[in-house]
């Protein structure tokens, strides 16, 4: 499928507006793991997924790491243009989870069709306004939800992402998802087995107790 396909408001340009996103774009294609906008100081674009996962996160002062959000297929990401919105000052870094393919739009490109569509300056606002709530809601689990109550939550998202309850991921991938050092999140998850909601493998984390998590994460 071609990129106008993924871009909800490509029929409400110009023609000459199409014409200057084709001629700007650019497709990337990276492997799991690639680091593809690192802070506020790389202005990489806006990113739109093709196809893959891709992690926002930050880092703390000491090297932690703490997911703020997923981006799926058809998901714009506007933080990683952040010389293009001046008043974001977020230090956010990006990169894939799984073998993803990308387009790239160049910041100037699309700060000329904010300001000359409505609709585009529109659109990108409910964009920015999600990532928000996204962040807010974060915010909100750090502050007032325990840890293993968030590790529950979050097991049960990656199952959903994954589509399976056998889930591919290691303890220190969960725990630069929540913030969290690697081996407090083995203590947890060895707790969760013990209890029987879960069951551990080498760099795998299956759910035997969906309910038991559930009833936790809520």
């Amino acid at each position: 499928m071609a990129f106008q396909e993924y871009f909800p408001l490509w029929n409400k340009l110009t023609l000459p507006q199409q014409q200057r996103i084709e001629k700007a774009l650019r497709l990337r294609q990276e492997k799991e793991g690639s680091q593809i906008h690192g802070g506020d100081s790389d202005c990489t674009g806006l990113i739109l997924v093709k196809s893959g996962r891709l992690r926002a996160y930050i880092l703390s002062e000491d090297g932690r790491e703490i997911t703020l959000y997923r981006l799926l297929p058809r998901d714009l990401c506007l933080f990683s243009a952040s010389c293009m919105l001046h008043s974001l000052q977020f230090d956010i870094m990006i990169e894939t989870e799984e073998e993803s393919v990308f387009w790239i739009i160049p910041p100037d490109t699309y700060r000329a069709l904010m300001e000359e569509s409505a609709a585009v300056a529109n659109y990108t606002n409910e964009i920015m306004a999600t990532h928000f709530t996204d962040v807010m809601w974060l915010m909100e689990q750090i502050l007032w939800k325990s840890l293993d109550k968030r590790l529950a939550s979050f097991l049960l998202e990656e199952a959903a992402l994954q589509g399976k309850d056998d889930i591919r991921i290691t303890h220190e991938a969960i725990g630069r998802h929540l913030g969290s050092p690697r081996e407090v999140m083995t203590r947890l998850l060895r707790y969760f087995q013990e209890e029987g909601w879960v069951k551990l493998a080498r760099g795998r984390v299956q759910i035997t107790e969906r309910a038991k998590l559930e009833q936790l994460a809520e």
